[in-house]
């Protein structure tokens, strides 16, 4: 089990960049699959990117493809970075971590891999 601990959200224009955080401690070497998940008002929880430390390997739903980078530094810290925002992006974002060995479940967006979540933190995104 692992605790995460998401930061760097805020507000931006359309168009903008944030980078966000995620710390992890506790057990962790278990999590081999790390991600990002988001919420928006009204809206069902999606998944935005995710990678598998012992490949690795990473995974990037439509929308993030092209706009958004995942990456870790060693076990410790997941990074999300994101460019071109737009309105639509606008969410809470979640990191998520899980102990699969089994690269690809990493790319299930449904979260069923991922045991451990953060609170979050806020992303707005105006136009």
């Amino acid at each position: 089990q692992v605790q995460l601990v998401e930061s760097g959200g805020g507000s931006v224009q359309a168009g903008g960049s944030l980078r966000l955080s995620c710390e992890v401690s506790g057990y962790i070497y278990s999590a081999n699959c790390m991600g990002w998940f988001r919420q928006a008002p009204g809206k069902e929880r999606e998944g935005v990117a995710s990678i598998y430390s012992r490949a690795p390997a990473t995974y990037y739903a439509d929308s993030a493809k092209g706009r958004f980078t995942v990456s870790r530094d060693n076990y410790k810290t997941l990074y999300l970075q994101m460019s071109g925002l737009a309105p639509e992006d606008t969410a809470t974002y979640y990191c998520a971590a899980g102990p699969t060995t089994q690269s690809w479940l990493c790319g299930d967006w449904s979260g069923s891999t991922y045991s451990d979540w953060g609170q979050g933190t806020q992303v707005t995104v105006s136009s």
